[in-house]
Parts: structure tokens; sequence; C-alpha cells
């Protein structure tokens, strides 16, 4: 049977792949954001955009409004600055003008008001004559009162430092008693250790010796004893004591009898004792040693203390005085530098016999 392919089916075949190719090109316009058109209102994008820039050119108005009134106030208060500065250096000339013009010396109250002119007319020797002594409000004894005030103040300055270099040598003395005491009482306790020491010692030596001795004793006795028995049996006679037995001495025998053991066994339990109480006799004077430096150590710390207080004390005693002093000077020095000084104030000094 033959394939006989129709002209419909070619046509169908060819179309196809062109139809394929766009379904592509029509998805990918749909479905790409930037490009597609269908589902969008366009119109209503372009209305935001341009509400966008009405918006934007409104703040840039309003900015640039902003900017001018600002340049402006500037402006104007540079220009009030400059009008006032001018205005003042108008006032201020024509004050001195006015001053030039209608105050001049003659007529200030010092001359005579009624003849402005009599300064020319005068001579100065007969101005000079013509000028009062005392005058209201002067005080000829000021250089001599400011003399003798700067005098008394030297001195007290003078007394202050005086007492101070006093007290100061006082407390540099009781500062040396007090680490003398300190030294003396170390040196004691120093001693005190030394001489318990000694005694420990001379203790240790006795004992010693007795312990040397007895021993020595003992080896003494064990040396007869054990050359006894040995010559007992060279001469092959019994070592047994016994009373009837010949050739045998009753003084002879050297073996330790029963009070003599039990005399090294008291002596022994005396020398223990004797120990204990030594021991316990220097743990009571240790004890007794620490109790006596801890007192010392107390007594000194509490009395630096007291010490230290009452420098305090004596040092806001005298910062208060000093204070006091001040605040007067500073209330007396306006009425001095002024020259308005009454009898109350020469009732101030010389109050007291120092």
């Amino acid at each position: 049977m033959l394939n006989v392919e129709l002209l419909a089916d070619r046509v169908a075949r060819t179309s196809l792949p062109k139809r394929g190719n766009k379904e592509t090109e029509r998805q990918e316009r749909v479905f790409n954001d930037k490009v597609r058109s269908n589902g969008v209102d366009k119109e209503a994008l372009d209305m935001q955009v341009k509400e966008k820039k009405k918006q934007e050119d409104a703040a840039k108005e309003e900015q640039r409004a902003w900017d001018a009134e600002m340049l402006h106030n500037s402006k104007v208060a540079c220009l009030l600055h400059s009008r006032q500065v001018k205005e003042k250096r108008v006032i201020e000339k024509d004050i001195v003008n006015y001053h030039h013009q209608y105050q001049k010396p003659w007529c200030q109250r010092e001359y005579d008001l009624n003849d402005p002119d009599h300064w020319r007319k005068t001579e100065e020797g007969e101005a000079q004559l013509m000028m009062s002594p005392d005058l209201v409000g002067e005080d000829p004894e000021s250089r001599s009162r400011l003399q003798r005030q700067r005098e008394q103040l030297r001195e007290w300055l003078i007394q202050q430092q005086t007492e101070r270099a006093v007290e100061t040598h006082q407390q540099r003395l009781e500062k040396q008693r007090n680490d003398q005491i300190r030294v003396d009482m170390d040196n004691k306790a120093l001693q005190l250790q030394n001489m318990e020491m000694e005694r420990r010692r001379a203790a240790a030596v006795a004992t010693k010796e007795c312990n040397l001795a007895m021993t020595e004793e003992k080896r003494c006795k064990d040396k007869d004893y054990r050359a006894d028995m040995m010559n007992h049996q060279m001469t092959g006679v019994d070592a047994k004591p016994s009373l009837g037995m010949v050739g045998l001495c009753a003084s002879s025998d050297r073996r330790r009898h029963p009070e003599s053991l039990q005399q090294i066994i008291q002596i022994q339990k005396y020398q223990i004792e004797e120990k204990k109480r030594i021991e316990l006799e220097k743990k009571k004077e240790e004890e007794q040693h620490d109790r006596v430096r801890l007192d010392s150590a107390r007594t000194a710390l509490l009395i630096e203390r007291q010490q230290a207080r009452l420098n305090k004390q004596l040092r806001r005693h005298q910062d208060s005085t000093n204070i006091k002093l001040a605040e007067s000077q500073r209330q007396q020095k306006p009425d001095i530098e002024r020259g308005c000084i009454d009898d109350s104030f020469f009732s101030r000094f010389n109050s007291s016999s120092r």
C-alpha cells in the first residue's frame, strides 16, 4: 500500500511548529511584568505618576519659599543690627559733644558757679592757698593708718606661723615618743623571748645530761653483769643465786633488783610529767606574750587614731578661724578703700593683751 500524503496534512504539519512558537512568544509577553499590558490599569498608573510629580514639585516650592523667607529675615536682621550700631554711635557722639560743649571742667561743683572764669584770674599759688586742707570725706591719716594695718596683719601672720610651727614641733615630738614607746615594747618582748629560749635550752641540756648519766649507769651495770656471768661460766660454778652454796657471795650478785627497776620507772614517769609541765608552761608563756603583743598593737592603733582625730579637729578649728578672719577682712576692705571709716573700726584693734 502506497504512502500518500495529502496537502492538508502537509499544511497542518508545517503550521504546527509555527503555532507552538507563537504560543511561547505569547507566554513570554504575557507573563513578563515589564512588557505586558494585559490586566494592568495604565491610566491609573499614569495618574499616580502625575500625582507623585505634583507632590515633589509642591515640596520643592515649599522648600524654596522657606529658603527665600529665611534669606529675607537674615537680611532684615543685618539691616536692623547695622541701624542700631549707627544709632548707638550717633548717640555716643552727641553725648561727647554735649560734654565738651555744656559740661566743661570749670562748670563743675569744685569751681565757683557764680564766677566760672575765676580760676583763670587767680594764680597757682593763690589757688593752692584757697584750697581747704580738710574737705568733706577726706582722711589725712589714711596713709599712716594703712601702714599700721599692714604691720598688724604682718604681726598676725607671724604669730600664726609661729603657732603652727610650735604645733608641728609638738606633733613631731609626740610621734617620736610614740615610736620610742613602741620600740621599747618590741625590745622588751624580744628580751623576754630570748630569756625563754635560754631557759628552754638550759632545761633541754639538763634533761639530756640526766638521760646520758642514767644511760651510762645502766650500761655500766649491764657490762658488770655480763662480766660476772662470763667469769662464773669459765670457773664452772653455777650462776644461780644460792645462799648455802660455797664460793658465791651474796654481795657479788649484780643482777638488778626489783627496787631499782621500780625507781627507774618512777624516774621516767617523773621526767615525762616534768616535760609535759615544761611544755604547758611554755605554751602559757607564748600565749601571754601573744596577748601582750596584741594589747600593745591595739593600744598603739588607738593612740594613732586618737592623734589623727585630734589633728583633724585642730585643722578644722584653724580653717574655721582663718575663714572668719578672711571674711572680716573682706568686709573691712571696701570701707578702707573708700575711706569711710568711723570710730567703731579702731575699737576692734588692741582689744586683748596679745
